[in-house]
């Protein structure tokens, strides 16, 4: 069963270039991603050098264009789950486009503000998050599950392109033009992402008898298993990603069928819709810390933000304080992750295929991460380039980590639950970021910036450890299908 997998991983990206619906999924993203980039440089140039904005008003900023994945991604990922995706991507890209287009409209007419820089920040942060939480389960849907790995390096790939080239862009952008006009480029790039979605083709399903979303190649079976009873030998979808963990639930077997009957019953009552809504939000939580590798991908990714945060907290001031790095030098120490993350996006195809694509996502960390530490240990001189060999080998495990990470679970993740499953993945990883961030802070003024860095990278050296377990005897993603179907 691995040959087929092995083999036809090396052909799947060629392949996929050839899919005109994913070339247009790619090109949207292209633009939207190289926008973002640019205008998450011209958005706080815009508050602090024409608004005048205090550094707590610039902290807000970044604070309102994240708090939503907190306060909607599980409530967003059961809805997302029981309409189809492409109209919510199209919706949430034309919604940040009219957003962002009121900032450099509201600045001609000299009532630019920053509490509108606020509001439009926030409001952005809750469209991308229908944006995030659906793209990830529409995927599959355009190109085929068996191709998503291929699928997720190409998308990593731009990300991280954008990311080189977005803010050196960005800082070009707003010396010609203005920051508030670089805005409006940003929201012309959510257009574009809005046609190209538009221009799919990929018929992709339809909301399943209870509401459920249900791909086309489901519903011909989805229909021949109704007619057939749980005892006759049918697993429903809950207990086929469940099963290997059914000795750590207490639940009866079969108990999300009753909740769904329940809610239609009495759907057309407000109390029964957000009963319904609340039972398909602890559908996702069950699902994920009642499967073994998707509870360990989601502790493992959740530890790896937080060490993250912790150390961003303090990298500035580490690089240019204790080392004594210039600005210019800082930015290209930077970059310098930027580039590798592009590198790793290319070539995880081609890993995955050599070790195996499930191999690859705990090997991945274990290899670089103890690299990554070599930061840490840089000195003034010529040992700073522990930094870029520390930055770089700690990007490169990430990546690998990440694309190989959100394939597998678009994989073996039913498609009814995949919404609900990446919402609640997005809520673990992110709400941890802002806790991170204020207890680096902390460490950096009590132990110091070194040592802040070097505890954040002891850290990140649990995640293989914790996902080698998870994944142990499991060499390609249809090993894990396999044990998740029994």
């Amino acid at each position: 069963m691995r040959s087929p997998s092995t083999s036809s991983s090396s052909s799947s990206s060629s392949s996929l270039f050839g899919q005109r619906d994913f070339r247009l999924l790619l090109a949207g993203q292209t633009t939207s991603q190289l926008g973002a980039q640019v205008s998450g440089v011209a958005i706080p140039l815009l508050a602090v050098a024409t608004l005048h904005a205090s550094a707590f008003e610039v902290g807000l900023l970044g604070a309102a264009s994240t708090i939503a994945f907190a306060v909607l991604g599980l409530p967003a990922g059961a809805w997302i789950d029981r309409v189809r995706r492409r109209p919510v991507l199209v919706a949430s890209d034309l919604v940040r486009a009219v957003l962002l287009a009121t900032i450099p409209l509201a600045w001609m007419l000299g009532v630019l503000s920053v509490w509108q820089l606020l509001v439009v920040s926030l409001l952005v942060g809750v469209a991308r998050v229908f944006f995030d939480v659906g793209y990830r389960s529409y995927l599959p849907a355009v190109i085929g599950r068996d191709r998503v790995l291929a699928g997720n390096s190409s998308l990593e790939f731009v990300r991280a392109s954008g990311q080189v080239a977005g803010p050196a862009l960005g800082g070009v952008l707003v010396a010609a033009l203005g920051a508030a006009l670089v805005v409006l480029v940003q929201a012309v790039t959510f257009a574009v992402s809005a046609a190209c979605l538009l221009g799919i083709r990929a018929r992709e399903g339809r909301a399943g008898a209870a509401g459920a979303y249900v791909l086309p190649a489901q519903a011909e079976t989805e229909e021949r298993a109704a007619s057939v009873s749980d005892t006759d030998g049918l697993v429903p979808e809950t207990e086929e990603i469940r099963r290997p963990e059914t000795r750590e639930s207490s639940l009866p077997r079969g108990h999300a069928e009753p909740a769904e009957g329940a809610a239609s019953v009495s759907g057309t009552a407000g109390g029964g819709r957000r009963s319904r809504m609340g039972a398909d939000i602890a559908e996702g939580l069950r699902v994920v810390f009642h499967t073994r590798v998707l509870r360990a991908t989601a502790v493992a990714s959740a530890v790896s933000n937080f060490a993250f945060a912790v150390a961003s907290a303090v990298n500035i001031v580490f690089l240019s304080r204790t080392l004594g790095l210039p600005p210019a030098v800082i930015g290209v120490v930077i970059a310098v992750g930027s580039v590798t993350v592009m590198i790793g996006a290319a070539f995880t195809t081609r890993l995955a295929g050599a070790v195996g694509s499930a191999r690859i996502i705990w090997l991945s960390l274990a290899v670089t991460t103890p690299l990554s530490l070599a930061t840490a240990f840089a000195q003034p001189g010529w040992w700073t380039l522990l930094v870029v060999v520390g930055i770089a080998a700690g990007e490169l495990g990430q990546i690998v980590y990440a694309i190989t990470n959100v394939s597998l679970r678009q994989q073996i993740v039913p498609d009814r639950l995949l919404g609900r499953v990446n919402a609640t993945m997005q809520v673990v990883v992110m709400g941890l970021f802002p806790l991170g961030a204020i207890i680096g802070g902390v460490l950096g003024e009590v132990i110091g910036a070194r040592w802040t860095v070097l505890a954040a990278g002891v850290l990140l050296l649990c995640c293989p450890i914790l996902l080698g377990k998870a994944l142990r005897g499991a060499r390609d993603v249809e090993d894990v299908v396999e044990v998740a179907a029994g």
